[in-house]
Formats: C-alpha cells, structure tokens, sequence
C-alpha cells in the first residue's frame, strides 16, 4: 500500500485490495501498547494507520480503498463517512439495523461494532481501510481493548442473522463501495505484492 501510494500519480486508477488476513493484531500511530492486555501466540504489528488496537482474521473481510480523494472531489470526513455508508447498506441487505457512533468510527449494531475503520491519508491519497466482521472467531477481541475502548462490545454479521459465507458478502461490499465513491470494478488481473 505505501510503495502503490508512494508511486501513483494524477492518471494512476484507483484500486480496492481485498483481503483476508491470518490471525494478527495491528497498532495504529497512535496505538498504546496497554491496550494489548493478552496477545498470547497472536503477533501484534505497529501500522502507519490511525487508530488504536484492532484484531484481524479469518472470517474478516478487509477492504483497503486505494483512492486519490481529490479526483472525487471528497475530504476525510466524507470519505469515512461514505465507507461506513457502504458498510451500513451490506448490512441492510439482510435487514440488518446499523449506525455510527459520533467520535467513535466505525459501524455499529445495538450498540457492537461489526466494522472498524484506520485509514492514512497522503498527499491526497487514502490507504488502509476497513475490516468487516462476517462470520469470524471473536475470542481475540478479548485480549484486546478494541480500537483503545475498554469493555468495547464486538460482533460478526452471522451471529446478527447474515450469511456466514464471506463469497455471499463480498460482491455485495464492493458494489456499496463503488456506488458510494463512482467507481467502476474491473477485476484485476494481477495480484498485489503483499510482502513488504
């Protein structure tokens, strides 16, 4: 994300990466080493994200939006609020009732979070994302103050009456995301070089 970001200009196209990541705590910027209470054989990585503390895993999709926010003519804030508006809509498909909580981003059901959001702006162009609980272990929260929230309560859209299949709920995201920001998916044809 940062070499993409680093070596894109004015004509590169936006890209949505997609992913699933095995088992690993991440710590934003920001993030303070008390709020990994018990990582035990999970690695915790320092990121360039904001944010606090968050767990990714299987079950979790990822979505890390690859955007120059001045070609869509959008700030920060509408750009979080348009990703939490997609998320919000995947959640509606199932008749699934959710919101955001001012201060605290992120999508919210009865009060969990089944989405969290740590992004990173740079001259302009956004990196990191979201990760949308569907249908994954939530014990690792646990270990953890969730987003730097003590007590905060987290759940997976299977256990609010959504699929458990990630296949069902992807397309789903990613045409919510591209309505929300006017882009066209094209499926690539390569595969990004995750390694550094």
């Amino acid at each position: 994300m940062q070499r993409f970001t680093d070596q894109r200009d004015e004509d590169t196209a936006d890209e949505l990466w997609v992913v699933e990541h095995d088992p690993v705590f991440t710590l934003g910027q920001a993030g303070k080493p008390e709020h990994v209470l018990a990582p035990g054989d999970i690695p915790v990585v320092k990121v360039d994200r904001g944010g606090q503390v968050t767990y990714h895993g299987p079950g979790q999709i990822v979505v890390y939006p690859l955007l120059r926010l001045p070609r869509l003519g959008i700030g920060v804030r509408d750009y979080v609020c348009r990703i939490e508006q997609a998320i919000i809509d995947t959640l509606a498909e199932w008749n699934i009732g959710a919101e955001r909580q001012d201060g605290a981003p992120g999508v919210y059901v009865g009060g969990a979070k089944v989405a969290a959001l740590g992004i990173r702006v740079r001259r302009g162009c956004t990196f990191h994302g979201l990760a949308f609980n569907v249908a994954m272990d939530l014990e690792p929260f646990r270990r953890i103050n969730p987003c730097g929230y003590q007590g905060l309560q987290v759940t997976t859209m299977v256990d609010l009456g959504g699929p458990s299949g990630m296949a069902a709920v992807k397309p789903v995201l990613l045409d919510n995301l591209a309505r929300q920001f006017g882009l066209h998916l094209q499926p690539s044809s390569t595969q990004p070089d995750l390694s550094a």
